[in-house]
């Protein structure tokens, strides 16, 4: 007798059935780089909402400015559009002379930017210890990079102040953007796009050496920035870089990582090879729950495919820590200083990027 499995009731698993059965339509295929980039970001553009139409000033208003062992740092908000305001710090770098080279960096959901210059919420006088490596703009201006650290909507001072679903702060945001035909993804890379033009106002950036740099969320949002926005000259996503299918279609994830039929156009490494030939360190967790190494090792070498066929596969990095969910500074520094000093020349590859393509190859 035949053996039947049963009723499927299970909407999740009929949407796994959908996703093992879907061939993304703009997938890299090899044919034309440059042809495909150009339909594939117009694509994601629309996929992620429109930006406004208007670009209305930024009216730059600064609350203080203090000193850093590093150097400096100031808070400001400015206005992205019109009815949101952004709070933000930039960060100068006391063992380096303008015109500074500039990481824009993002936090993923937690208290807020205030991580990024090991600071506390609420009490920006007093230090705190910043687990995982994220207190991104302390590691810059150790290293004479300057930082301009962003809050990103639904986080920190810009926390929903509405009643929270089951304690996720992204939720009521993410579903009233997509009833308006928008996303809180797009959201956010709209707020980095304006950081950008802030940065254009300082007169003491070089508007050619600007990168995006976050973990999780903040790696979310480093790799559609990077995907979208042009000045933007070195990526480095950070614990988000995988497939789709194996991280955020696999497992629970908040709202404010999706972007409506994404899926059926192209998988994570061909939105992250919209930003080739220009530099990008991708950082993972050898134990990460939440975005397999496994998957993330097999994009990868989907990326570097890309990569390879701009004739920069030495500009695609691949670093691996140790442990989970999580930034890596150590090794994520030593590649990123190779790009930030000498681009435009040959880059060294970095060890772990060949090891994990080897490696993948291997069990191909």
């Amino acid at each position: 007798m035949k053996k039947t499995t049963g009723p499927k009731f299970s909407p999740s698993e009929y949407h796994r059935y959908l996703m093992d059965n879907t061939v993304p339509s703009m997938h890299y295929s090899g044919a034309d780089p440059v042809k495909w980039q150009r339909r594939l970001r117009a694509k994601i553009r629309e996929l992620v909402g429109a930006f406004p139409d208007e670009r209305i000033p930024l009216i730059p208003n600064v609350l203080w400015k203090k000193k850093n062992p590093f150097g400096s740092i100031e808070k400001m908000v400015i206005t992205s559009e019109k009815n949101s305001d952004m709070p933000m710090y930039f960060c100068s770098p006391k063992n380096s002379s303008p015109p500074y080279a500039v990481m824009i960096c993002v936090q993923g959901h937690s208290s807020g930017m205030h991580n990024s210059i090991g600071l506390s919420f609420g009490n920006e006088s007093k230090s705190i210890h910043v687990e995982g490596d994220r207190d991104f703009a302390i590691d810059c201006m150790k290293r004479g990079i300057a930082a301009l650290c962003i809050e990103q909507r639904s986080f920190g001072e810009r926390a929903e102040h509405r009643q929270k679903v089951a304690g996720n702060g992204c939720h009521d945001a993410a579903m009233h953007s997509l009833a308006l035909g928008k996303t809180l993804l797009g959201e956010r890379v709209f707020d980095v796009d304006r950081g950008i033009d802030y940065l254009a106002l300082r007169g003491d950036v070089d508007m050619k050496r600007i990168g995006v740099m976050g973990d999780s969320t903040g790696g979310t949002i480093s790799m559609f920035s990077a995907a979208l926005l042009p000045r933007i000259s070195f990526a480095v996503p950070s614990c988000y870089f995988c497939t789709f299918r194996d991280s955020i279609m696999s497992i629970y994830h908040c709202v404010c990582n999706y972007a409506p039929g994404i899926i059926k156009y192209a998988e994570m490494s061909d939105v992250m090879g919209l930003f080739a030939p220009k530099p990008v360190v991708i950082v993972a967790g050898k134990t990460d729950p939440i975005f397999p190494i496994s998957a993330t090792r097999s994009a990868f070498c989907e990326l570097r495919k890309i990569y390879k066929d701009f004739g920069a596969e030495n500009n695609c990095h691949l670093v691996v820590g140790e442990g989970g969910h999580r930034f890596y500074a150590d090794k994520a520094w030593r590649c990123m200083l190779k790009e930030f000093r000498i681009q435009g020349s040959p880059f060294e590859i970095n060890e772990d990027t060949r090891a994990n393509c080897k490696s993948q190859n291997q069990r191909r």
